[in-house]
């Protein structure tokens, strides 16, 4: 079946043009799109070839991953649905996270439409969420998946390491659980959003702290705030650290630091961070910056990657979405 999807051919380059998604089975459905929201981490990171696979960092010996479509949430409309299927219907509004597809280096994406997946693995949108801040799911599950995995009580001493979308919604899901946050970050115009304290230098980190989350790539600041942990402290790791990113167990057993390592999605959670997008616990289209066709999303992966708009550093990508009725 052909589809249109956002295709990665090289380092650096992205095209949008025809793929070829799998036929639909009795037990899948088929989603045209109307918004898909890019994981600016995530997926420039494969663009500029530094993974080989989900959070696993790419060798020299490893084949570059290209070509392929990025991308792992979206939401759009049932437009068929296989004999099978009882548990959504055609008009529906759902949210999906990958597609099946043919001819790629990997046999999914995300960024593509008509999208073709397993009717098990889409979720319907309530009512009263829209399909803009919907369309974030995926990433906003990794935030609650980091603020939930740690012990927390109120008034825990929580550190959260990056100030993009990760580190705002880990904040804010944070703050749901009564901790004491601070997000140390680069960019004030993004820390602004984030619960609790925005602090861009470590003079402003306490100087104790129960709990750490990193979920920017930088190992230099785990490994500093982690002398800022208590005996017993907790760290949480969802950012990815790339091939240099070693911790020593060793350290780690020294100060009695629990570890929880984080990654990916399950329905469970998606669901758990749909009701709460639902009953307003996270933010999602305030944190929208820029909105494409999907068409022109070769201008969308260039800001990404140049990590600034032409105005300025004021205009810095936060929340990148692709509009695929535009």
């Amino acid at each position: 079946m052909t589809s249109y999807a956002v295709i990665a051919t090289g380092p650096g380059q992205v095209e949008f043009g025809p793929v070829q998604s799998d036929e639909p089975g009795p037990d899948d459905v088929v989603i045209e799109l109307t918004h898909s929201w890019i994981s600016n981490g995530t997926e420039g990171s494969f663009l500029r070839g530094e993974r080989i696979a989900g959070d696993t960092a790419r060798r020299n010996t490893d084949p570059l991953p290209f070509p392929h479509v990025p991308g792992y949430q979206s939401v759009g409309t049932v437009v068929a649905r296989g004999r099978h299927v009882a548990e959504v219907a055609e008009g529906q509004r759902v949210f999906a996270t990958l597609g099946r597809l043919r001819g790629m280096f990997y046999p999914f994406g995300g960024h593509v439409s008509p999208l073709v997946c397993a009717a098990s693995e889409v979720i319907p949108v309530p009512d009263g969420v829209t399909s803009l801040a919907a369309s974030g799911l995926t990433l906003m599950q990794v935030g609650w998946n980091a603020a939930h995995r740690a012990l927390v009580a109120s008034g825990t001493r929580a550190l959260v390491i990056g100030d993009g979308l990760l580190g705002i919604w880990t904040s804010e899901w944070l703050a749901e659980r009564g901790a004491h946050i601070t997000v140390l970050g680069r960019h004030t115009e993004r820390l602004r959003h984030a619960a609790g304290i925005g602090v861009s230098a470590w003079e402003d980190v306490p100087e104790t702290l129960d709990l750490v989350i990193h979920t920017a790539g930088d190992i230099h600041a785990v490994r500093r705030a982690m002398a800022r942990l208590v005996r017993t402290g907790q760290l949480v790791t969802a950012g990815f650290l790339g091939a240099e990113g070693a911790l020593d167990l060793q350290e780690l057993r020294d100060q009695e630091i629990s570890i929880h390592a984080i990654s990916g999605w399950t329905r469970p959670r998606l669901e758990r961070t749909l009701a709460g997008l639902a009953a307003g616990h996270v933010s999602a289209e305030s944190l929208v910056t820029h909105r494409f066709p999907a068409r022109c999303a070769a201008t969308a992966y260039d800001l990404i990657l140049a990590g600034s708009a032409p105005s300025g550093p004021d205009a810095r990508p936060l929340g990148v979405v692709l509009e695929w009725a535009a």
